[in-house]
């Protein structure tokens, strides 16, 4: 089963303009986000083809500086399933669109190997993404955004089917519990991927943006507000940690998990 795995990547990001050319210091040295996003495609096995999608001159130059294949989208999308959408559009003749945005350069091999294979053995499911359970840290963690009033890491919640319920930039399910760093608690993290079937994904432009994805920006809510159902499939850290870069006060933290992992 032909697997494509597209990066979108723009550059005039509201909450972080110029994201995906900022960089980010790893045993490895100094390198864009962008381009430790495309380092961990390019780790997947069972891939295809990989490309970064973008509308802006500046991010696709730096890609094909370092090696990237760039497929130019319009600068009408608005967000990165459209942009996928655009992609698959372009590339004919995949079975599996995956879209592993440009902000999660953490993002371990597994965790996407996982979610194709999760796609493929619900024949039922259009629609893909992994979440991975909040140990007590990262729960603090974002907990800690919410207080300070930052826009931080997303959670889901899902139906004994895995089937999504919704997804949030909030904290659900509310416990009012504090737990250990290394205890497994009932929140679980939506890792900022997706699979898609093209059929589906193919069909997301032409659905209007309804009430819950504006409010809380999440582009995945609009499958769901379409009547779409998300399959959530849990992926293992195996020990390794997991943040997107949301914002400026992330750097620094990603950089130090990435430290960690030398």
């Amino acid at each position: 089963m032909s697997v494509l795995i597209a990066i979108p990547a723009r550059y005039a990001s509201t909450r972080y303009p110029g994201k995906p050319l900022v960089t980010l210091r790893g045993p490895d040295g100094e390198k864009t986000l962008i381009r430790r996003s495309w380092e961990a495609a390019m780790a997947v096995r069972g891939v295809d083809h990989v490309v970064v999608a973008t509308d802006d001159d500046r991010i696709r130059d730096h890609a094909v500086s370092f090696g990237a294949e760039v497929v130019m989208t319009s600068d009408k999308c608005q967000n990165g399933t459209e942009r996928c959408a655009e992609v698959a559009a372009k590339l004919l003749g995949y079975e599996i669109v995956v879209n592993l945005q440009g902000d999660a350069p953490l993002t371990p091999a597994w965790f996407v190997e996982d979610l194709v294979a999760g796609l493929r053995a619900d024949p039922d499911a259009m629609i893909a993404t992994p979440v991975l359970r909040c140990e007590g840290r990262m729960l603090a963690a974002l907990l800690a955004d919410r207080r300070a009033g930052r826009v931080g890491g997303t959670t889901a919640v899902f139906g004994a089917a895995g089937r999504g319920l919704y997804f949030s930039k909030e904290v659900i399910p509310f416990t009012g519990k504090t737990y250990a760093d290394n205890e497994p608690t009932p929140v679980f993290h939506h890792v900022g991927v997706y699979a898609y079937r093209p059929a589906a994904l193919l069909e997301y432009p032409a659905w209007p943006v309804g009430p819950l994805e504006q409010f809380e920006g999440l582009e995945q809510l609009r499958f769901l507000e379409n009547g779409q159902s998300v399959l959530c499939v849990e992926v293992q850290a195996q020990g390794r940690q997991f943040w997107e870069l949301n914002n400026p006060s992330d750097v620094p933290v990603i950089e130090a998990m990435m430290a960690d992992q030398r």
